[in-house]
């Protein structure tokens, strides 16, 4: 995980995904990186993880030597002497972006973002990246996204990622170097018929999309509403390993009792104060 915000803004939400991830892996090690959670502020939010005894840290990164002896390396140095525009979009958001990649190359793991709650356990997976939309045919992906990312230490694809971040760079569109960027790299890589990865469905980490995310966080109002989230639950307990809760619009929603959230949150916490985790 990254987390980028100042440490007071580390909220329930978060803490509901580090739940999730020691309820689907309760002996996995999970890493924060995060200058400002790296902090006795940042302690105070996962001690009660830690006194269960789970293994999570929060440790402030070291880009320069995440991206030494990668395209990334140059693009920093551009940054940081003034010689690249950083953009409109928060440098912060953009650096996120390019940590991810950069940990990944040299370590190898799991990414997750702050706002996936998991559901099952990733055993088994290895080099998988997950699409968000597929095409009308329900063939071919569309969009990819890069709020899970599992990947083995050197892999091949991660260095054209962290290639293209650099030389492709554009802080004035939002995704650009996200998920727009892993899209490009990975149709590109899918011509030259380069396949030592997997593109998972959007069923595995995006069963529900940004536009119907709010359904999930309230209790239906009707009989139309009640049946598409009971239909929506049985298909994620077959196929999905993971729910997105896309922040960026659902940050705003409490989580109602007797939601589908609460449902999902209730199974696969291990505090379990639940309470209304929304925006704090």
């Amino acid at each position: 995980m990254t987390w980028i915000s100042p440490a007071d803004l580390f909220g329930k939400r978060e803490v509901l995904a580090i739940e999730s991830v020691f309820k689907s892996h309760p002996h996995g090690c999970l890493m924060i990186l995060s200058a400002t959670m790296d902090s006795p502020q940042g302690y105070t939010t996962l001690k009660p993880f830690l006194d269960r005894g789970y293994k999570v840290v929060s440790v402030t990164p070291d880009l320069p030597f995440l991206l030494k002896g990668t395209a990334g390396e140059t693009w920093l140095e551009e940054i940081r002497s003034g010689k690249r525009d950083p953009g409109k979009i928060s440098l912060a958001q953009n650096l996120s972006n390019l940590m991810r990649l950069a940990y990944l190359y040299k370590y190898g793991g799991v990414y997750l973002d702050t706002d996936m709650i998991l559901l099952k356990s990733f055993k088994g997976l290895n080099n998988i990246i997950g699409a968000q939309t597929l095409d009308p045919s329900f063939t071919n992906w569309t969009r990819l996204n890069n709020a899970v990312l599992i990947f083995d230490k050197g892999h091949p694809l991660l260095l054209k990622f962290i290639e293209e971040f650099a030389h492709t760079f554009n802080g004035n569109v939002w995704g650009y170097n996200g998920p727009y960027l892993v899209s490009r790299v990975a149709a590109r890589a899918a011509v030259e018929e380069y396949n030592n990865f997997t593109v998972m469905r959007p069923s595995a980490f995006y069963p529900v999309n940004w536009l119907e995310i709010e359904k999930f966080f309230k209790v239906p109002k009707t009989e139309k509403e009640s049946k598409w989230v009971k239909v929506k639950l049985l298909q994620m307990q077959r196929s999905s390993y993971g729910l997105h809760l896309w922040n960026k619009f659902s940050r705003k929603f409490e989580i109602e009792q007797g939601s589908a959230m609460w449902r999902l949150v209730s199974d696969h916490c291990i505090i379990c104060q639940i309470g209304s985790a929304s925006s704090s």
